[in-house]
């Protein structure tokens, strides 16, 4: 991974990292005990893989790993939340229930966790005095938008219950930031891909699972006509965000929310074609075409602008250099 952090910066500093054993979360625990931090790590375990973890620890020097300490808990669990909010610098909160199905499914236990446990974690966060909070937030807040690319401050109407929960982690963190002081920094992720992403969950994103199904021979499904267009980001592009996010001084950033994605529009029958190519996949296979997924948006672009002015975010990655890396590890895993 291209190197975007400098030590000096959070020497005998402390990290908070929820969802430390999903997708996100163990890419960022990755790069931050490889540089030397001291990292407290919080899952549940409920979408996070202890295998993930396992392959950080497997990469690292003793030393490393003895900069980490994992907990297992819930961020639903107040107590818990102001338990290990003490004496950290820096919080990057990751830990949520993802998915637009998963929440118009079950919009309850959504709720409880991307919004409840969010606070929980804000609140305990200020309440511990931490330096700065940062979290995930997502573009399906930009709803019914039909604005392109899409601008920090022109958002739409919500089309899930997650999108929902995401919007208001955003206000949350701006008025906690106006009320309370804490500095928060929220960032929209724009369908964030990469190793370690599940393709085995019902809720699988696209590219883990095309990848996957290609590898083993299995069809690829579409929902839609296909032309349906995402701003795909690889996961160290995010990894930068956070980092960037979390040691900048810049004041102008506290309070807000920023775009994290590459900045360019990639269709489904491209992002096909490139998997296939890449698996060095010969002859004509096509993928299978089903109905549209309630809730999805039909085109997303990120206006990067003020992420890179205000936070010296600079995508290092690709989409096509991000998934190349992506099809390499997926194909060692298999």
């Amino acid at each position: 991974m291209k190197s975007f952090f400098s030590q000096k910066e959070c020497q005998n500093k402390a990290w908070l990292l929820t969802g430390a054993a999903g997708f996100i979360g163990s890419n960022l625990l990755e790069f931050l005990l490889k540089n030397d931090q001291v990292v407290i790590g919080l899952d549940n375990f409920l979408t996070g893989k202890r295998e993930n973890l396992k392959s950080v620890l497997e990469k690292l020097s003793p030393q490393q790993i003895k900069n980490f300490t994992l907990i297992e808990g819930d961020i639903r669990d107040d107590k818990l939340c102001r338990e290990v909010t003490k004496n950290v610098d820096y919080v990057l909160h990751q830990a949520a229930l993802g998915s637009v199905p998963r929440s118009l499914k079950d919009p309850q236990t959504t709720n409880d966790v991307n919004v409840t446990g969010f606070l929980n974690m804000l609140r305990a966060s200020q309440e511990n005095k931490v330096s700065k909070f940062v979290y995930a937030s997502s573009s399906s807040v930009y709803g019914d938008s039909p604005h392109l690319p899409k601008i920090e401050e022109k958002i739409g109407n919500p089309l899930s219950p997650y999108a929902v929960s995401k919007r208001t982690n955003e206000l949350y963190g701006e008025v906690f930031g106006r009320c309370y002081g804490i500095p928060t920094i929220g960032l929209r992720y724009f369908n964030v891909f990469g190793p370690r992403q599940d393709p085995e969950s019902m809720y699988a994103a696209l590219i883990p699972l095309w990848v996957t199904a290609l590898l083993k021979g299995g069809p690829c499904y579409i929902n839609g006509n296909g032309f349906n267009s995402r701003d795909f980001c690889y996961v160290a592009n995010a990894i930068e965000a956070n980092l960037k996010a979390a040691v900048t001084q810049n004041s102008q950033a506290f309070g807000t929310v920023f775009n994290v994605a590459y900045g360019a529009q990639t269709n489904l029958h491209e992002v096909y074609a490139l998997i296939k190519s890449y698996l060095e996949i010969q002859g004509d296979i096509q993928p299978l075409y089903r109905e549209e997924r309630p809730g999805d948006v039909k085109h997303s672009l990120a206006n990067i602008e003020k992420a890179k002015t205000l936070l010296g975010y600079c995508p290092s990655y690709s989409f096509k250099e991000g998934l190349k890396h992506t099809v390499e590890w997926f194909k060692k895993k298999l």
